[in-house]
């Protein structure tokens, strides 16, 4: 029989990419949400946010999802220890809370745990309710910074509802990524989404910025899911990152072995498909170049170009 160990392996040593990518012109906080589950949210935020950490940036992974499938992708603890539950509550420093993620240069979680179930409920009497998440994002922020050690980018893992924790999210964050599953009803649960999102928007973030789109689980032998991309296609030509993530069964494997498929199969359809969506997260970010902007507003003056 043939072996195939990379299932059981451990991560050993620290994955870098050889080409380095863009740094942003300045922190990117993602919420990653979609209120219809199963659709590749998770295994969106730590593959993007993995693929970014080998790429040479300092990312931060959010798990806000009481189930701690994020948590778990990552390998890193979230039964038995304080997390983000405790940082909501205002019982922690949210710096103890972060955990270095084994097998990758800079990349940071703070991990979810039974506790976050009830928050939803215990944050309804609490003062600033929305904006608990936002607080302890901007108190880390600063503790990076003064540190000399400033994230690149933070991502935000949602509940799949849009509860007080998916409204927190929003209210933290900058960007909002929304994945798609290339199958039926999936753009059906948007509209309650894009909602929720301009409500935020309009009283409470006036900053957030629907970005990025992208479609997950996609099969392109089946008519259904060119359907839904072609959909996608023409009603979010901006926002749309159009390198479809495949369905692929190493993606789904990975988290049962405490990884991304970044560690677990990085030769995989689905690993490098999620290697270029993160390569192009970074190009759409990348430090505002003023020496070019220069070159081309001479050049245009001078009418070399158009």
């Amino acid at each position: 029989m043939p072996d195939d160990s990379r299932e059981t392996k451990q991560v050993i040593g620290v994955r870098r990419l050889k080409e380095p990518m863009a740094k942003p012109e300045h922190l990117r906080i993602f919420t990653v949400a979609n209120q219809k589950g199963g659709v590749g949210k998770t295994t969106t935020t730590v593959n993007v946010a993995a693929a970014l950490s080998m790429g040479g940036l300092r990312v931060l992974v959010i798990d806000l999802d009481p189930q701690g499938n994020a948590s778990t992708a990552l390998g890193v603890e979230h039964r038995d220890n304080a997390g983000i539950y405790e940082v909501l509550m205002g019982t922690v420093d949210v710096a103890s809370v972060v955990q270095k993620v084994v097998g990758f240069p800079s990349l940071d979680c703070i991990s979810s745990n039974t506790g976050l179930a009830q928050a939803e409920i215990n944050l309804v009497s609490m003062v600033a309710r929305e904006l608990r998440l936002k607080e302890a994002i901007d108190e880390l922020v600063n503790i990076k910074i003064k540190e000399g050690n400033p994230y690149d980018y933070i991502f935000i893992d949602c509940p799949p509802s849009l509860g007080l924790l998916t409204v927190n999210a929003f209210a933290a964050a900058k960007e909002l990524m929304i994945p798609i599953q290339c199958e039926y009803y999936a753009l059906e649960g948007l509209t309650q989404l894009l909602e929720t999102y301009n409500v935020v928007k309009k009283r409470l973030n006036s900053t957030l910025e629907l970005s990025t789109i992208l479609l997950t689980m996609f099969d392109g032998r089946t008519r259904l899911a060119n359907d839904v991309a072609a959909s996608v296609r023409s009603h979010f030509p901006n926002e749309l990152i159009d390198i479809p993530i495949p369905r692929a069964v190493r993606v789904s494997e990975a988290p049962s072995y405490g990884q991304t498929v970044m560690t677990y199969d990085p030769t995989s359809p689905g690993a490098l498909a999620y290697m270029q969506v993160a390569r192009e997260v970074a190009d759409r970010g990348k430090a505002f170049d003023s020496n070019v902007v220069s070159i081309n507003y001479k050049l245009k003056q001078s009418g070399e170009i158009a």
